[in-house]
């Protein structure tokens, strides 16, 4: 399956269309793309069991968040070797770095990114969306748990980010629209039925067509199944969170020189299998970190 947000309503994707869940399963389910994961047992069973009706044709801008809402936002940081070293990390962690984006933050698949100062990066990620409550999980059993994958874009304000002298990411990254997720969740039978790795698949971001990042998802330092574990095993992780798992190399902070996102750039991002998302850079309100007092 391939499940969206069109205009604020549950819908499945097929090859002719949109389909609204609320109407075609008669009311079994809403409207609502984040309830869903709430009843993903059901959902996936009336799903696979069902002759959905044509899909209606649609305008991709009309997509929102296909997890519009999630309980819990992990994000997790210097999860590729590559971006960890042009980091300047040399020692890789042994525990997955962990930080939050909020869900202010989160929008559409297709729009504008307003800048709010001159040093604002782009990190391509892959995200999991949780299925099933995960709770003291094995990284063996992990997937069972997983509705499915979609892609996110970690807009990050670097000088907020970075400020002295304790960073800030969470706050760094969570600028409006600094979190656009989509276009679909991808469940994971739907790779397999592209002869697709779930756990190796392309990953990558263009600048007005210029590559500045492409990896590979079996290049993460922690794989999903092992931070499913990690993170259960201090938490539950609840139906409709969402994990973003880290990025490859070649963010502008890494450059040399620093490269950052200039106005009327588009950033496009993609990943084997789900799709891409495309963000135009508009002029923001200007920002400014204030100094400690």
């Amino acid at each position: 399956m391939r499940i969206a947000n069109l205009s604020g309503r549950l819908v499945l994707v097929t090859e002719s269309g949109a389909v609204d869940v609320e109407e075609a399963s008669q009311g079994q389910f809403g409207s609502d793309p984040t309830a869903i994961y709430r009843r993903w047992d059901d959902f996936v069973a009336w799903a696979w069991s069902t002759d959905l009706p044509p899909g209606t044709p649609f305008d991709d801008k009309d997509l929102g968040s296909p997890v519009p809402e999630p309980g819990q936002v992990f994000a997790i940081g210097l999860n590729y070797k590559e971006h960890a070293l042009e980091s300047g990390i040399t020692d890789f962690p042994v525990e997955p770095p962990v930080f939050t984006k909020f869900r202010s933050s989160i929008t559409g698949p297709y729009g504008e990114l307003e800048l709010p100062t001159a040093t604002v990066d782009w990190e391509a990620e892959l995200v999991v969306v949780i299925g099933t409550e995960a709770r003291f999980v094995s990284a063996e059993n992990a997937w069972d748990h997983v509705a499915g994958l979609t892609i996110a874009q970690d807009f990050s304000e670097r000088t907020r980010q970075l400020v002295p002298p304790v960073p800030q990411f969470s706050i760094g990254k969570s600028f409006p629209g600094f979190t656009p997720i989509g276009p679909v969740v991808v469940t994971l039978d739907e790779f397999e039925k592209a002869g697709l790795d779930r756990a190796d698949l392309e990953i990558g971001c263009s600048l007005d067509g210029e590559q500045v990042q492409k990896g590979r998802t079996n290049d993460l330092i922690f794989s999903v199944p092992v931070l499913i574990e990690r993170l259960s095993a201090v938490l539950p992780l609840q139906p409709g969170d969402i994990i973003l798992t880290g990025t490859p190399s070649g963010v502008g902070g890494g450059m040399k020189p620093p490269r950052f996102l200039q106005v009327g750039e588009e950033v496009v991002t993609w990943i084997e299998g789900i799709g891409e998302l495309r963000q135009k850079c508009v002029a923001g309100r200007p920002h400014t970190t204030a100094s400690a007092s």
